[in-house]
Parts: C-alpha cells; structure tokens; sequence
C-alpha cells in the first residue's frame, strides 16, 4: 500500500523541479527528480524528508530547496569531495550522482539534519531591476528625496540598489559598478527622475551579515550550483554591502514597520517596499501589517507621501506582479511583471 504522505512529499519535489527547470537551473531541476524518484525512508536523512510534518511546497517550508542547500553546502565547505566531484561544473549520470548525494546522508547525516531545520534564504540582487523603475516613478511623481524601509531584507543586498549600474532597455542608470543588472526588458523606458536618497533601513527575522564567512555562506548554499552568474553576481554585491554601515535589524516586520512609520517626515516621501518576502508572514501578521500600513497612509499628506512598492507572486503564471500604491490618494497600481530572479521585466508604468 502507498504511503500518501511520502508520495506527497515526492510530488513537492516533482513541483520544484518544474519551478528550478523554468528559472534556468536545469541542476537543480534534476536533483530535484532524482530525490522524488529514489529517496528512500531507510536513513535518518530520507525518513526525515519524507516523513516532513510541514507543508513541504516552495510557499511552505520550501523542503527540496532545503535539501538543494544543505548538499549545496557540503560542497562549498569542502567538507564533501566525493559530492564535489559530481557538482558543476562536473557532469555525471544519475547513477553516479545519487550514489554520491547517498553517501553524503550518511557520512554528513548530522549536518545534513540540522540543517534541514532552517529555511532557505536568499538575497536575489537582480529583483533590484524590478524595483528601480518603482523607485523613479516615486520619485517622478512626489519629487521628494526617499527614506526607504525594506522587509525581509535578509543581508541588505536589495538595500544598496542606487550602488549598482543598470540598463532597462534603452535606459542605463547608475554609475559603473562591479554589478551590473541588465534584464530582458519590454515596455517603455522607465520614467527620467533625479533619486535622492537620505535614510534606507531593513529588517529580517534572521538577517545575515556581508562580512560573516558564515553568513556568505549561507547565502551562496541555496544559490543553485549550476547558476554561476548568481554566484558572481551575489559575491559582488556582498562586498559593496559589507563596505557600508548599514545593518539590517533582527525584528518582526509589523512591530518594525510600526517603529519607522511611526512618525511623519515633511519632505520626504517614505517608501515601504519588499520583493518576495510578503507571502511568508503568517496570516495573521500579514493582515495586521496591511492595517498599519493603510492606516499609516491615510494620515500621509502631499507634504509627506507615503509608497508601497512590491514584487511579489499574485498567482498568475507570467513572474511576479510589480505593484505600487501612493498615498495620500491610496491609488494602488499593478505598474509591470518581472521574473522571480529578476531575469526580465515587463514594464508597463503608472500611466500604461
């Protein structure tokens, strides 16, 4: 008889293979099908993935990308050289593949389980080209300097995005940087605005330190082995961020939010924005942060706006939704689309 819950787990698998196939990660796509094919409940390793008492889903507890970063990190450590030795960019059959990723769940059993207790987390750089033309209509539209707040901002990497160059279309921004963002771009050229920025600040529940060897690693373990220019792309702005100051704060995002919004700044527009991060708040934490924010906008005023900027999945299958929405009007618009990664955007503006 067939254990559902564990055909369920492999299902979730088969679900994240699709997912890592369509972002570029064809790696990761097949040790995502292996684990749902041949992972078996006769380690502690495998009974432990598939006995997971969770939702095991990438919105869930994300679990094949667990798994994808605790091996991830294995070989990054060099503490596996025999699962070395069939990662990128080594090629190898299935077979040998799986012999390998076997044989790490029992030599590397304990690191792999206590691992296995925390999230993924990730600081995609490129989600900055979905949010950079936010940031110009903003600052077109209120001409005011910027105070931006971010959530879930993990090590601040989305935090620093008026320190790298840019070019959307036929429009390049910024002045030369070691990152370079050029997404596939369509729609119009984003708006032309002068940006002055005066405070920026982040927040996460675990947020991660650029300077940490520990924290860099982390970071680069759920980066998928096979995407290289993620790698290289993360590394760079890594050290733009550990050369700054700025520190992103271990809070909650609502009992944060409240501190930052908590007074007004004539002059300024205050600019609250997260990308991919918003889905993952329990319930209950989402609906108070959407009361505090609203009820935040409707004090705000000409003299002092208040924008919420978003990239964030709305269950349509083309990328993600960009939306911003302005007080003190309230006016809430779905302003372009843009892959996960940040690979390319569809721009359609405030006034498309």
């Amino acid at each position: 008889m067939p254990n559902e819950h564990a055909e369920a787990i492999r299902q979730s698998f088969r679900r994240q293979a699709k997912a890592c196939a369509d972002l570029g990660s064809p790696f990761t796509a097949r040790l995502c099908i292996l684990a749902a094919e041949r992972l078996s409940d006769e380690t502690p390793v495998g009974a432990t993935v598939l006995g997971w008492p969770g939702n095991p889903d990438g919105t869930g507890d994300a679990l094949a990308l667990r798994l994808a970063g605790t091996l991830h990190a294995l070989v990054r450590m060099g503490q596996n050289t025999d699962l070395a030795s069939v990662y990128p960019p080594h090629v190898g059959e299935d077979d040998i593949l799986w012999a390998a990723i076997e044989q790490a769940f029992t030599r590397d059993e304990d690191f792999i389980l206590e691992r296995l207790k925390s999230a993924p987390q990730t600081n995609e750089v490129r989600r900055s080209s979905a949010l950079l033309p936010g940031f110009l209509t903003i600052a077109g539209m209120t001409a005011k300097p910027l105070r931006l707040s971010e959530i879930g901002a993990s090590a601040g990497l989305n935090l620093h995005w008026d320190r790298y160059a840019f070019k959307l279309g036929k429009a390049q921004w910024g002045d030369p940087s070691p990152v370079m963002l050029e997404p596939a771009w369509e729609g119009p050229s984003p708006p032309n605005a002068a940006i002055e920025i005066i405070d920026r600040a982040g927040c996460d529940l675990n947020p991660l330190d650029p300077t940490s060897a520990a924290d860099r690693l982390r970071l680069f373990s759920y980066i998928w082995a096979d995407q290289d220019d993620r790698l290289q792309r993360t590394a760079a702005a890594l050290s733009i961020a550990a050369e700054t100051s700025i520190k992103v704060e271990k809070a909650d995002a609502v009992d944060w939010l409240r501190t930052r919004l908590s007074e007004p700044h004539t002059g300024i527009t205050h600019v609250i924005y997260h990308t991919i991060a918003w889905q993952y708040l329990p319930a209950v934490l989402k609906a108070e942060g959407e009361s505090l924010i609203a009820e935040t906008g409707a004090r705000a005023t000409y003299d002092a706006p208040l924008a919420r900027l978003q990239l964030e999945a709305d269950g349509k299958p083309d990328g993600a939704a960009i939306t911003l929405t302005l007080w003190p009007t309230g006016e809430t618009r779905e302003i372009g689309r843009a892959d996960f990664h940040g690979r390319w955007v569809k721009w359609i503006g405030w006034e498309g």
